[in-house]
């Protein structure tokens, strides 16, 4: 399949701004990034580039998400995508590796292998890591484990972690295109929420209420 990635502009021409760039948050994810059978604008990169907008706050909002991704996948990518300046990378990886049964060991070496990639090449890059988890038919033992690894890197590494990408989205039927997996432009718009809500608190932005 052809990688694609989308650049989003909250403010018009910021690549222009050499001065003064804009900064950039690259979102580095499988098919739930990249919005699959959706628009590029119904996918929550886009609707968190929405809100940022909304609330008066420049950045340009990279989506690099490619569907059937994994977190090996990502790894090597990276080096590509941080050719140019990132202020905060948003990694949602690992949901591939879980349906595809990879020991979470190895989701959470590469996972750490994306964190310090990024912070040896940018060092005063931020970063977000979005949980991931498994349906409960991959087995009691292989669900909590995969769950774990998550929240354990954020501390390990002091990252910012958004517990579970999917709340209040993954196994409602309402929420999601009739496969059941991905979410359709009502889920996105909640998985927005849910990343929007530690982005802001991340940037330091002043939102008492995260709006639809």
């Amino acid at each position: 399949m052809k990688e694609r990635w989308i650049v989003l502009f909250v403010i018009a021409g910021a690549l222009h701004a050499a001065e003064t760039p804009t900064p950039a948050i690259l979102f580095l994810g499988d098919s739930l990034t990249a919005g699959y059978g959706l628009s590029e604008e119904q996918a929550h990169p886009a609707v968190v580039a929405e809100k940022l907008s909304a609330a008066g706050v420049s950045y340009q909002v990279i989506n690099a998400g490619v569907s059937g991704e994994t977190t090996a996948g990502g790894l090597r990518r990276l080096g590509w995508l941080l050719q140019r300046k990132v202020d905060i990378l948003i990694v949602s990886l690992g949901g591939n590796d879980g349906l595809r049964g990879v020991d979470p060991a190895s989701t959470e070496q590469n996972l750490q292998a994306i964190i310090d990639k990024a912070k040896a090449n940018q060092p005063d890059i931020r970063i977000i890591l979005t949980g991931m988890q498994m349906p409960p038919s991959m087995g009691a033992e292989y669900t909590t484990a995969f769950r774990e690894l998550f929240p354990r890197l954020a501390v390990t590494n002091g990252l910012r972690l958004v517990p579970f990408l999917l709340e209040g989205v993954g196994g409602i039927s309402e929420m999601n295109l009739p496969d059941g997996i991905h979410p359709n432009a009502a889920g996105q718009r909640r998985v927005a929420e849910n990343v929007y809500a530690v982005l802001v608190e991340m940037i330091g932005l002043d939102v008492d209420e995260i709006e639809d």
